[in-house]
Formats: structure tokens, C-alpha cells, sequence
């Protein structure tokens, strides 16, 4: 099938890249000219585990290819795939501009039959706007589908190429008939394509990133109550977890979410929810948990240094939002990096990943270390923001004798209180008693 991804981001790469992987002719089509050159030379443009072997693949087979001319790019597409940005407005609405303008150019352009579909995150009611749009100047038949993505950052090739459920939202059989043969070669182990209207297809992508938001915060509220009732959230995680109602993911407490989906999406709910008069209460209260927390190492630094981090140097671990990515988006690093310059101390940082997105945005505010170890040198604690593998079983003697203080503060519960006493860290983390020396 020939197919064209319009944006060439996140989400646009990976679906161009795995449908490519399955057979299919793809364009993906962007205006920023110095990217699609990057791409066409075979320079992939974002960090995902396993993309690059199936972009280089595809790339050396003709079968993905890069352009910045749209009409070019969508002449002899079956379907044509929308994946741009949405971002959030100021009052915390999804921002359409992006996809309507190409809405309006496609009307334009296309001369025959095309099954268009909204693969960003955009809220109820978009492929109507859309399907109006387009329909403004269009004059031959086309259909609008609402095919909302489930990738998470790290995993997102598995999750394309192994989906647990695909979810189309259409009520046109033309269409639905397209994106069956489409994604049939996806789910041939018997996983589900739903079928539904447009509209339950966008607000079911956001009901879901925002249930696991919900879980996450609710997971971090039960952390400060262990705290103060003296439990162990690691206790009472596995406890809960097992209830095969609830289940084990999405339970672990830490210093908040973020990335480019929980935050925009349930902020874009809440407002889609406030445009209907209604006030959406439970995710207010994410939001407002969530805010605080990526915060909440921060009066546990205070304490220990008496409220007094001036002249205080810092080593920092993680950047990104999670591992396996470089995505910073509404990343917690960024929050406590902010609060501990603001109270005048000093930072060196290391993330895998992610520290060239961070040099972009902070320049010199922060120093930057090529190695995690690197990043101990003159510090007089430990903070950890980012559960990354290769931060999960360190070399503990090499950190007491480098810190200036055996000192951690764990945002993402890497280790074992026990051992961190035995080894003679004090270590504070989320929701478990400190180790202290």
C-alpha cells in the first residue's frame, strides 16, 4: 500500500518507519527542509531502541522515503497520515493550527479518492473539523479516520509492531475496509482492531493516558502517606499490585510523569471537559499532584542541609523524562535543576541520552559530564531523577569515596534501603524510610 506520514516527529518516524518495515511504499513529508535532508542522508533525527536498523533497512530498500513538497508527497497515497504536533495553549487546549492548515492544503491538493487519518493526540470532535476543512475546496471523495497512537517513548517499535489493540474510529466502510487490510499484518496474533465512531476513538486515547496518569499520582499520594504512617511503599505496591483488577504497572512512586502525552493530554481533557461545563475533579487533582511532586525530593535537600544550598554542588542523574529516550518534555530533572540554582547551588548533570536536548535548552545554567561517574567530582550529594538501567546497580564505593558526603536522594527508588545502611549512604527516597549514618 502507498502511504504518507505528514510530520516526521515521534510519532511520524515510527509509524512511517514500521509500516515501511511491513512492505508498504511510505513519504513522509516535512517542512523543515534541514531534517528531511537528514533523513534522506540516512541521519535519524530522534532516540528510539530498534528504530535505527529498521530505518537504515527501509531507507537502503526504497521503501521509505523523505520529502518537503506535500502535493508531491500524497499524489498516489491510499492513505495519508496526519502526525503533527498539538501543543498545548495557554489555557491548556490542544492546539489544531498544525494539522487544520494541512487540512486546508490537502483540500487543495488531492484529486482522487484518500482515507486521511489523525494519528496525533488531538481532542473530540477533530476529524469533523477536519473533514470540514478539507472538504472546503476538495471535489473528490475522501474519508476522515481517527486513529489515535499508543506508543510509549523506549518501546515505541514493540508497541507499533506488536500493538495490543488497534483502535480506528470511522463510520465510513470504505474506509474501515482500508485500515483493516492496513493493520492487518500487525495483530495476526488475534490482538483486536476496535472499531468505533471518530469520536469515541479520540477520547478514547485520552481516557487511557489519563487513567495511567491517575494511577501514577494516586501510586505517589500513597507514597507520602507511608512516609508519615512509617509503611513502605514498596510493601504496599506489590500488595496492591497483585489485584489483577488493578494490576502492576504504572504503581511505582517517584518525582512525577512527564513527556509529550500524560501532561498535554490530560491538561487537554480537562479542558475539553470545562468547554462542556463540566468539571472534571479527579483530574484536577492529578494535575495538582503531579505538579508537587516532581518537587518532592526538594524539602528532603533542605532538611538535610539546614535550608541552606548556597554554595552547595550537586551531582545529578537522568534528564529524560524516563529511560530509553531523549524526550525532556515536562521532565522532573528540569524542575529540580530550576529549584536548586534558584537556592544557589551548583549542578553537573549526566543522562545517557538526553544532555545534548539539555545543553539546547539551559546552556551553561548547568555542567555537563560525559560519564556518570564524572559527574560525582566535588559533590556533596547524589540526586537521581531518571530510572535508567545502567544507574541501577552502581559501583557504591566508587560514589562514597568520590561524593564529598555519602549522600543520595533517589527520586525513582533504585535501590534497597537495607543495603544502602549497610553500605553507610545516607539515602532518602520516595514513600520508604531513609538509611542514615
Amino acid at each position: 500500500m502507498k502511504i504518507t506520514v505528514v510530520g516526521t516527529g515521534y510519532v511520524g518516524l515510527v509509524t512511517g518507519t514500521c509500516f515501511a518495515e511491513t512492505g508498504n511504499d511510505v513519504t513522509c513529508v516535512d517542512i523543515d527542509a534541514a531534517k528531511v535532508n537528514k533523513l534522506s542522508g540516512g541521519q535519524i533525527t530522534i532516540y528510539e531502541p530498534g528504530l535505527e536498523k529498521l530505518f537504515e533497512r527501509n531507507l537502503k530498500e526504497n521503501r521509505l522515503q523523505f520529502t518537503t513538497d506535500l502535493a508531491a508527497g500524497v499524489k498516489d497515497a491510499e492513505v495519508i497520515f496526519l502526525a503533527l504536533p498539538t501543543p498545548p495553549g495557554e489555557d491548556g487546549s490542544a492546539d489544531l493550527s498544525y494539522i487544520l492548515k494541512v487540512a486546508e492544503q490537502l483540500g487543495n491538493i488531492i484529486t482522487d479518492y484518500k482515507v486521511i487519518v489523525d494519528k496525533s493526540t488531538v481532542p473530540v470532535g477533530t476529524a469533523d473539523k477536519v473533514q470540514a476543512t478539507i472538504a472546503q475546496n476538495c471535489k473528490c471523495e475522501f474519508d476522515v479516520v481517527s486513529n489515535p497512537e499508543f506508543l510509549r517513548e523506549g518501546v515505541a517499535v514493540d508497541d507499533f509492531m506488536k500493538p495490543d489493540r488497534v483502535v480506528i474510529g470511522t463510520r465510513s466502510e470504505r474506509a474501515r475496509k482500508v485500515m483493516g487490510e492496513l493493520f492487518g499484518p500487525f495483530v495476526r496474533q488475534g490482538n483486536p482492531i476496535l472499531f468505533m465512531d471518530e469520536k469515541s476513538a479520540e477520547l478514547t486515547k485520552y481516557a487511557a493516558n489519563s487513567f495511567l496518569a491517575t494511577k501514577i499520582s494516586f501510586m505517589n499520594e500513597i507514597a507520602i502517606l507511608c512516609e508519615k504512617l512509617g509503611a513502605d511503599v514498596d510493601m504496599v505496591r506489590r500488595g496492591v499490585g497483585s489485584d489483577d483488577r488493578i494490576g502492576k504497572r504504572f504503581l511505582f512512586p517517584g518525582i512525577g510523569y512527564g513527556g509529550s502525552c500524560f501532561p498535554k493530554d490530560v491538561q487537554a481533557l480537562v479542558k475539553s471537559s470545562e468547554d462542556v461545563g463540566y468539571n472534571f475533579s479527579i483530574l484536577n487533582a492529578v494535575m495538582d499532584v503531579n505538579e508537587k511532586q516532581k518537587l518532592f525530593l526538594l524539602p528532603k535537600i533542605n532538611a538535610f542541609f539546614n535550608n541552606d544550598l548556597k554554595g552547595k554542588h550537586f551531582a545529578l542523574w537522568g534528564l529524560a523524562f524516563k529511560p530509553n529516550t531523549d524526550d525532556i518534555r515536562e521532565a522532573p530533572a528540569l524542575y529540580i535543576i530550576d529549584a536548586l540554582v534558584s537556592a544557589g547551588a551548583t549542578i553537573t548533570v549526566h543522562d545517557p541520552e538526553a544532555m545534548e536536548n539539555v545543553k539546547r535548552l539551559l546552556g551553561d545554567k548547568v555542567s555537563y559530564a560525559s560519564h556518570q561517574y564524572d559527574c560525582l567530582d566535588n559533590a556533596d550529594a547524589l540526586v537521581i531523577a531518571t530510572e535508567w538501567s545502567v544507574f541501577r546497580t552502581p559501583d557504591f564505593e566508587k560514589i562514597k569515596s568520590t561524593l564529598n558526603n555519602p549522600l543520595i536522594f533517589d527520586g525513582r527508588n533504585l535501590f534497597d534501603v537495607a543495603r544502602m545502611q549497610e553500605l553507610g549512604f545516607h539515602y532518602e527516597s520516595v514513600g520508604r524510610a531513609a538509611a542514615t549514618i
